[in-house]
C-alpha cells in the first residue's frame, strides 16, 4: 500500500486532468482565502502599521547584517523548529503535523502532475502516505491530549469550536486519504464513497481559509521577524535590552541593581 500511487489507479476511472484541475482549484482557493483572511480583517494593514510605529520608536539602528542574521533565526528556531512553543509535548506534536503536511501536499503535486497515469519512483507514494500518518499522529495527539481546553480547562475532548475548523478539517483530509489509498490498492468494496468523502474533507480544508487559523501559518514567521526587530532595536520598552546595549539585564548581562 505505502508504495503505490493511489492516484495512477485512479486515473483508470477519472482523467489526469479532471485530478489536477480540482489541485490547481484546491491551491486558488488558499490563495483567494488568505487574500480575503487580510482585507477583511486588515491584518497585512494592522502588521505595517505596528512595524512602522515600531520603527519610529527605535533606540537604536539594525544593520543589515542584523536583519539578516534575525531572519536566519526565525527561519531555524520559529519556523523549522517551532520554538515559540514551550511544551515539548506541543512542539512535537506541531512539527509531526507541519512536516507531514508539507510533505504530502508536495508529493500530492507530484503524483497528480508528474505521474498521474505512470508508476511513480517509490519515494513520492512512500512520502504520501508517511505525510499523512505523520499529520494524523501530530493531530490527533493535539486534538486528544493537549489541546489547552481539554488538557488546562477540563473540558471534553469531543467539544468543537470554530477555531477548531483547521485541525478537524486536515485530520478528516489525512485520515480519509489513508483509508481511501488502502481501500483503493486492496480492492475494497466502497473505495468510490471512501474518494468522495476525501474530496470533500479536502474542499472544506482549503476552502474555508478565511474561517480557519490555515491562513495565520503565512503570518507567523512574519510577526516572529517583526517581534524579532523590535527587540533588537528597543522598541519594545516592556523587554529586556539586548546585552551588547547598556543597563542590560538576564543571563550574560549584568545583574539588576537593588534598589
Amino acid at each position: 500500500m505505502f508504495f503505490d500511487n493511489p492516484f495512477s489507479d485512479l486515473s483508470a476511472s477519472i482523467q489526469p486532468g479532471i485530478m489536477q484541475a480540482f489541485v490547481v482549484v484546491m491551491i486558488a482557493l488558499v490563495a483567494l482565502g488568505t487574500f480575503f483572511d487580510i482585507v477583511h480583517k486588515k491584518s497585512a494593514r494592522y502588521f505595517f502599521e505596528n512595524a512602522r510605529r515600531a520603527k519610529s520608536n527605535a533606540k537604536w539602528s539594525v544593520s543589515r547584517g542584523q536583519m539578516i542574521s534575525l531572519a536566519i533565526r526565525v527561519l531555524f528556531v520559529e519556523v523549522i523548529a517551532a520554538g515559540e512553543f514551550c511544551s515539548l509535548q506541543r512542539r512535537l506534536a506541531h512539527l509531526l503535523t507541519m512536516y507531514g503536511f508539507l510533505a504530502y501536499v508536495a508529493s500530492t503535486l507530484v503524483l497528480v502532475f508528474v505521474y498521474p497515469n505512470t508508476p511513480a519512483p517509490l519515494v513520492w507514494p512512500l512520502l504520501w502516505h508517511l505525510g499523512a500518518l505523520l499529520v494524523c499522529v501530530g493531530g490527533y495527539w493535539f486534538w486528544l491530549f493537549i489541546r489547552v481546553d481539554v488538557s488546562a480547562e477540563g473540558h471534553s475532548r469531543f467539544r468543537v469550536v470554530r477555531a477548531d475548523l483547521f485541525i478537524l478539517s486536515l485530520l478528516a483530509s489525512t485520515t480519509l486519504a489513508l483509508v481511501w489509498a488502502w481501500a483503493e490498492a486492496t480492492g475494497t468494496p466502497g473505495a468510490d464513497v471512501l474518494l468522495s468523502l476525501y474530496l470533500i474533507a479536502t474542499a472544506a480544508l482549503f476552502g474555508s481559509v478565511p474561517w480557519s487559523k490555515f491562513s495565520h501559518m503565512f503570518y507567523k514567521p512574519a510577526a516572529a521577524f517583526q517581534s524579532r526587530v523590535d527587540a533588537a532595536n528597543g522598541s519594545r520598552s516592556n523587554l529586556p535590552l539586548p546585552a551588547d546595549k547598556p543597563e542590560t539585564y538576564g543571563s550574560a548581562r549584568r545583574q539588576p541593581r537593588n534598589y
